[in-house]
């Protein structure tokens, strides 16, 4: 297997990095990867994941929700209400962060495409991409909507969108600088970015350390931080207009941490942990589980 060994520091450029433990990747492998930092910038990232060619099997798993519509268990019906309810709540997100009720909209890594048909139901004309053939053909069966491969996003044209949306994306892109340069080139000068992400620096991260869930190793290789994500978006031309946070992801990923450490009572313990993190956020939302970053051209 060919392995993506990081010798230089994505966001400064730094070559010393620091080892910040060992996670697992409970899904599909069992494996350990480790976890470093630059010592310059303090951006983390997973050391010796698979390259992007290979990684394929480590999402070829039940448990992967987003690119599945499994609704069977405790963990996939919260899963699904919860994103029942989010699918509100992003639509009046991107009408009130972009200023339009209708426009152009990419959402990059759409899953099986429930936001994406959301939003065209809404009247937006809109492009959606995966990679998971699987769930792009979820998408077409259920939705009639036409989910383009990864690689048509070096197909349009530049300045094609006036939203652009990666929910919970950016920390599975391998190329993470030349992603950033796309979707600069992609956005419309008065356009918006919108980016969810987890927050490694979060009340629950804290918690459970190496056994954070939203560290989902391999499949995560970067794990960004506020500081972290506002430097990204300075260095490839844009600004930061808005940060809001996520509280319902402390829940979920609370309590699929406790599982993860076999604990008894995971749902209740992992509830508890997910109520005292969504309070905490609520006066310190750079503690949020996930936070959402709204960007802007320079």
């Amino acid at each position: 297997m060919n392995k993506l060994n990081i010798k230089e520091c994505p966001l400064c450029g730094n070559t010393e990095f620091k080892h910040e433990g060992s996670s697992k990747d409970f899904y599909a492998s069992g494996e350990h990867f480790d976890l470093m930092s630059c010592k310059s910038c303090g951006f983390k990232f997973t050391q010796n994941a698979p390259v992007e060619s290979e990684m394929g099997a480590y999402y070829d798993s039940p448990d992967y929700i987003s690119h599945t519509n499994i609704k069977l268990g405790m963990m996939n019906i919260l899963y699904h209400n919860v994103r029942r309810h989010m699918l509100k709540r992003k639509a009046s997100l991107v009408q009130r962060e972009a200023h339009y009720h209708k426009g152009r909209l990419l959402d990059i890594g759409t899953g099986t495409g429930y936001f994406a048909i959301t939003m065209k139901l809404m009247g937006w004309k809109v492009q959606a991409i995966e990679k998971s053939e699987s769930a792009r053909q979820f998408a077409l069966d259920n939705f009639e909507l036409e989910v383009l491969p990864d690689d048509a996003l070096n197909k349009f044209a530049p300045k094609s969108f006036d939203v652009i949306t990666l929910w919970h994306v950016m920390e599975h892109i391998e190329h993470l600088n030349e992603l950033w340069d796309r979707l600069h080139e992609l956005l419309d000068d008065k356009g918006t970015l919108i980016v969810a992400v987890p927050n490694s620096e979060s009340y629950d991260a804290r918690q459970y350390g190496e056994n954070w869930a939203a560290y989902d190793v391999p499949r995560h290789l970067w794990h960004f931080t506020p500081v972290t994500m506002k430097k990204f978006a300075e260095k490839h031309g844009f600004t930061m207009r808005n940060r809001l946070p996520m509280p319902y992801d402390a829940f979920y990923v609370s309590i699929l941490s406790e599982k993860n450490q076999k604990k008894n009572f995971s749902f209740i313990r992992g509830m508890w942990t997910g109520t005292k993190a969504a309070i905490q956020s609520l006066g310190k939302k750079e503690l949020s589980s996930s936070l959402i970053y709204i960007f802007r051209k320079k």
